[in-house]
């Protein structure tokens, strides 16, 4: 007797699952959208700590925060710790001063957690490019990709340089979008050979004239630094940021896989939510921490200008990799709300960590967060 229809729907695709478990497609259908909890999943470079972490202290008296009037309802009142909890919060973190002065975990997540900071990691990766160019492996932002990927010669990236991917300027074919299971983001983020997905990609539209958030443009950076420097971009990362920093944890960077090793260049930074708010005060110093100087003024001030007016899905203006207002204050944002947000004038920097962004504009969040202190 025959299966029902839907039985054998289920069956040819637990079958197809199966036969093509090596497939991005496969492993999408298993896992399902970017979640908390994926740095588990993908094979990781542990960054190692180094000289004494740069200190956060506690502030001396509870500080008193409310939920920004704006935020409140008529119909459900909640104060701010509830209204955290509802939006999906799992970690919010306030340092002034290189104090804290409010630190908040929900569920099952702490002090130690490690976390995911998706395309957190585009700002880290900024901050390498800045580097290397400081040291000399990288003459400036305005040579082209071909300089160090050779083989891509053909395929129109001769006249795309390192300043078109920093400002996702490129004029590349990809799509992004985490639900599309057919997506380029979601090959590159769930495939097994980054550096194969990304010497394929091609040119299709005049480089330097359009902004276009494409995740493949921090992927071909993350390269450019591994021929650069003749190190794993990883390695790169501990060395010039980790350590220096004081970093007060250990954290990783998720790989393609075993076989490849192609550090994740869009994404995939997991660190404590306070190593997190270090590389934030890192920028709110000008490039210099624990008494030493590990970005130039000169990067941090070009990572900061919206010199192309280019605006984000949210309308925030886009810049290497950060969010600039018009106030002076800065953020890096990842997929699932992730946040590092810098209040220069204030001194101010929050993080904040979540399963989900929801439709919250969470910047305007932590403005009338910040206009409290």
């Amino acid at each position: 007797m025959a299966l029902p229809t839907k039985k054998i729907l289920i069956f040819l695709l637990l079958s197809g699952i199966l036969t093509f478990s090596s497939c991005h497609i496969a492993r999408y259908v298993f896992w399902n959208y970017a979640d908390i909890n994926d740095y588990k999943r993908f094979p990781a470079d542990t960054l190692i700590t180094g000289m004494p972490a740069y200190p956060f202290y506690p502030y001396s008296l509870p500080y008193k925060l409310i939920l920004p009037e704006s935020f409140q309802t008529t119909q459900c009142p909640q104060d701010l710790e509830n209204f955290l909890e509802s939006t999906h919060t799992k970690v919010f973190l306030i340092i002034r001063n290189d104090s804290i002065i409010y630190e908040k975990y929900f569920d099952d997540y702490n002090h130690m957690s490690l976390l995911p900071g998706f395309s957190i990691a585009k700002s880290f990766l900024s901050a390498l490019v800045g580097i290397a160019i400081d040291e000399g492996f990288i003459k400036s932002t305005s040579q082209p990709v071909t300089d160090f990927i050779p083989e891509m010669k053909d395929t129109g990236f001769q006249k795309v340089t390192i300043d078109d991917l920093l400002s996702m300027r490129s004029g590349i074919r990809f799509v992004e979008g985490y639900s599309n299971p057919f997506s380029g983001v979601a090959k590159f983020y769930y495939g097994r050979n980054l550096r194969k997905y990304s010497v394929n990609l091609k040119v299709v539209s005049t480089s330097g004239n359009a902004y276009n958030y494409q995740s493949a443009n921090y992927q071909l950076l993350a390269m450019i630094i591994e021929k650069a420097t003749g190190k794993r971009v990883s390695e790169y990362l501990e060395e010039k940021i980790w350590k220096p920093v004081g970093m007060e944890f250990p954290g990783t960077w998720n790989y393609d896989s075993k076989k490849f090793m192609e550090n994740k260049g869009f994404c995939c930074i997991n660190a404590r939510a306070v190593d997190f708010a270090r590389f934030g005060e890192l920028y709110l110093n000008g490039g210099i921490l624990n008494d030493q100087r590990i970005i130039s003024k000169d990067w941090v001030d070009a990572s900061l200008n919206n010199r192309y007016n280019s605006l984000d899905s949210q309308g925030f203006p886009y810049t290497y990799s950060w969010r600039v207002l018009a106030n002076g204050d800065f953020f890096a944002k990842g997929i699932l709300g992730e946040y590092i947000y810098v209040s220069p004038a204030k001194k101010i920097i929050i993080v904040r960590i979540g399963t989900k962004a929801g439709d919250l504009i969470w910047p305007q969040f932590f403005q009338g967060i910040i206009s409290q202190i």
